[in-house]
């Protein structure tokens, strides 16, 4: 009853582009074309853990009528609107003031919207786990997951390998993303996880990590405790909260923290954070991926294709790119560049 699960549901996702925008980011796409947007597949994932009454979805202002589409269950109440984009830090210390006025012994998750997880059963039951001891310790506790490969798109976790407790270890430090060298001896060390930024922690140890390790957020979100669960919470928020520094979680709290244990999670995780990850999410037996109908590829290798009207569309002797076909926009770009499509959407805008 005092379990909470808290949504990240704020992104723009420009590296999605032309797919994601800034007016529907892809968090409310159907990027993989089953028929649910990943921010429902998320809520959906997390149902069984606790009532849709204790699940809050933390966004941008803008979104608030698209959360509201696509997670008809979840009481208005329940959508944080942040004024301004600040970072994780400032939503996720807002978050817990929020639910530490109703709750004083909650404990939250805090899980992103647009990530996928194909082993749902055993990602239920890791998150139960870390809830667990979050309950019986002061500990902040990630989820990080097994590395299958030496991949430097992924910050890394390193943790101390005598267990705390059975499948729990202690943090020794969080890594910036690596190059290819170094991530293959934290892939050979068999002590480093990739930090896919899921975590759980009780109310009272995360705000007392915030008035330890970052106070000025701290002091920002709580000049009036008051405001908060009352009609008067928007109006105060949207006063105080642009005030607050544009930093992480990792940053402000984590890699300050001394307190940050992990459990290592095999849960068929992915966080669809590029095309590229998305073509290696869909592409198993082959490396031609299309998502939509009406694709036609010929001699083509390495490739994701996505359409999402009706055109014809047929592609002969391409290689290593991606084709995102929208109403609005036409983007033919190498995958091997795909890292300047943030940059690119920026320079459109």
């Amino acid at each position: 009853m005092n379990r909470y699960i808290a949504i990240m549901a704020g992104g723009i996702g420009s590296r999605f582009w032309p797919s994601s925008t800034t007016d529907r980011p892809k968090q409310f796409l159907d990027i993989l074309g089953v028929g649910k947007s990943l921010i429902r597949m998320t809520f959906e994932r997390v149902l069984p853990l606790c009532p849709a009454e204790q699940i809050m979805v933390l966004t941008n202002k803008k979104y608030k009528a698209l959360v509201m589409e696509h997670l008809p269950e979840l009481p208005e109440k329940n959508i944080l609107c942040e004024p301004s984009m600040n970072n994780t830090a400032p939503c996720i210390a807002y978050m817990a003031l929020k639910i530490g006025q109703r709750d004083p012994e909650a404990s939250f998750a805090v899980l992103p919207s647009d990530h996928v997880i194909l082993k749902e059963d055993i990602y239920r039951q890791k998150l139960d786990q870390a809830f667990l001891f979050a309950e019986n310790n002061d500990a902040l506790v990630t989820l990080g997951i097994s590395p299958t490969r030496p991949d430097t798109g992924y910050g890394y976790i390193n943790y101390i390998p005598d267990a705390i407790k059975e499948g729990v270890y202690k943090v020794a430090a969080f890594k910036e993303k690596p190059d290819e060298a170094q991530a293959q001896k934290y892939l050979a060390s068999g002590q480093y996880l990739w930090n896919a930024g899921m975590f759980v922690w009780s109310v009272r140890s995360i705000l007392a990590s915030f008035r330890k390790n970052a106070s000025e957020v701290m002091d920002v979100l709580s000049k009036d405790i008051s405001a908060y669960n009352t009609d008067r919470e928007q109006a105060y928020i949207d006063e105080v909260y642009p005030d607050t520094e544009n930093i992480s979680i990792d940053y402000a709290i984590l890699e300050r923290a001394d307190n940050v244990y992990t459990l290592p999670s095999d849960i068929g995780w992915s966080d669809l954070g590029t095309w590229s990850s998305l073509h290696a999410y869909m592409s198993d037996k082959t490396d031609q991926v299309t998502i939509g109908s009406n694709i036609h590829l010929i001699n083509s290798n390495n490739i994701i294709v996505m359409s999402n009207n009706d055109k014809t569309i047929v592609i002969n002797g391409l290689k290593d790119y991606i084709v995102v076909d929208e109403d609005h926009a036409l983007m033919i770009y190498p995958k091997s560049d795909e890292q300047e499509i943030k940059e690119v959407v920026k320079r459109l805008s």
